[in-house]
């Protein structure tokens, strides 16, 4: 919410408002991208080193110093440094949120027996509502004449109100060596199984392993580590297909319309359906289909509405072949986004998880910048040829995913998973 009540007004600031000519801003919108997706893997490796708690922390002072740089920033220079600390802000403290709500979903799973995928599509369900009514925010505060600043100051009162939940909620880790570097304890001496383990409502202190190997070999461990990366490029096609609703779906309702006044309501349609639909499709899924089931299934559906576009009639206004795409693009992220991050836990050993969480989107960011311009020479294409090929980018990530363990959950919760 304090993100989205900041940038979609920060490309008109900086062109209305500070008279940068049109390749500056760009430039700067994607150093601002480039310091944040590009930067994941640091933060989720500095989480493995030093634990969530410290890292999600610091990204959120960033974040707010970074916000309230921005707000009285007024040269090229100070822009430029205010959203490269805004988005390494988010390098920090995603990744850590992101890997320490993967390893709850996992224990929550394992306590209770409730799928992990619910943990993690409340996750993504938060996020789209914060994605909805932060730009309501800011809308209010610019009609209410304050500005591009004061919406800039508002995200930065958001972060602190952030900050200090996760400084009052979040539990202080204690880090551990690598067990293969302790002496085994004697049989009288060994852990209690899973079940008998502390709840997370008891007083012991939540662990969080830390490993004790050179950082190369952890790197080594996750780039190595095939089932992952294959994981990262199924999820990348996901992240690239989605980028369309900034790149083809513009083009699409101008087509149609005339102009893109249109937009802004196709993208509340898609935060709307997954702040509404996003638990209930979660709770359908999750014991029914297995994880990878749940992946296939998602990126099939998605290659589904770029399909669905040149086969839809126009209808009222000529946004109903925009709407089919918005609408099944939606579910398939529905159901394919909680699975892939689920099945990340099984992919990979606890200790790298934070700089696996990281990869993962490292990885399909550098996917989405080259795909972007691949996909954007289509624009001139025709319909049927570009709607076509932007389908086949989905459907290739569910061939890709089919070669994935089928990881624990729905029918196939017995399968066991392969680490790297």
């Amino acid at each position: 919410m304090g993100f989205y009540a900041v940038l979609p007004y920060l490309a008109t600031h900086l062109g209305s408002g500070l008279g940068m000519a049109g390749w500056l801003v760009g430039l700067v919108l994607g150093l601002r991208t480039f310091s944040q997706q590009g930067l994941f893997v640091v933060g989720g490796a500095l989480t493995d080193r030093y634990g969530p708690r410290p890292v999600v922390l610091t990204g959120c002072a960033l974040r707010i110093a970074g916000f309230g740089w921005l707000a009285f920033a007024g040269s090229t220079a100070t822009v430029i440094g205010a959203v490269l600390l805004i988005g390494f802000a988010a390098a920090l403290f995603s990744p850590a949120v992101e890997s320490e709500a993967a390893r709850e979903a996992v224990r929550h799973e394992r306590d209770t027996g409730a799928p992990r995928a619910h943990v993690l599509a409340l996750f993504s369900a938060a996020g789209q509502a914060g994605a909805f009514l932060g730009p309501l925010l800011g809308s209010l505060l610019l009609l209410l004449g304050g500005g591009f600043r004061a919406a800039c100051l508002a995200g930065a009162l958001v972060f602190v109100a952030v900050l200090t939940g996760h400084a009052r909620l979040m539990p202080h880790t204690t880090p551990v060596r690598e067990p293969a570097q302790e002496p085994t304890p004697p049989p009288a001496q060994a852990q209690p199984p899973a079940q008998e383990q502390p709840s997370a409502q008891q007083s012991a202190p939540h662990v969080v392993p830390r490993t004790a190997q050179p950082a190369r070999s952890s790197w080594r461990a996750v780039f190595a580590n095939r089932p992952f990366l294959l994981l990262c490029l199924a999820y990348s096609t996901y992240l690239v297909a989605y980028n369309q609703l900034y790149l083809s779906l513009p083009v699409e309702v101008e087509r149609a319309t005339g102009s893109q006044a249109a937009l802004g309501w196709l993208f509340a349609l898609s935060s709307l359906l997954v702040v509404v639909a996003q638990m209930p499709v979660t709770r359908c899924s999750a014991r029914r289909i297995a994880p990878r089931t749940a992946l296939v299934t998602g990126l099939a559906v998605v290659a589904a509405g770029f399909a669905a576009v040149p086969l839809t009639p126009a209808g009222p206004g000529g946004l109903l072949p925009g709407a089919a795409l918005v609408v099944l693009l939606t579910l398939g992220q529905m159901l394919l986004v909680p699975a892939a991050r689920g099945l990340v836990p099984d992919l990979v050993e606890d200790r790298h998880l934070g700089l696996a969480t990281g990869a993962l989107s490292s990885v399909s960011g550098a996917a989405v910048l080259a795909g972007s311009a691949a996909t954007g020479a289509l624009l001139e294409a025709p319909a049927p040829v570009r709607w076509a090929a932007l389908a086949a980018v989905p459907l290739a990530g569910a061939l890709l995913a089919f070669t994935l363990p089928a990881g624990r959950g729905g029918k196939e919760q017995g399968t066991r998973a392969v680490t790297g």
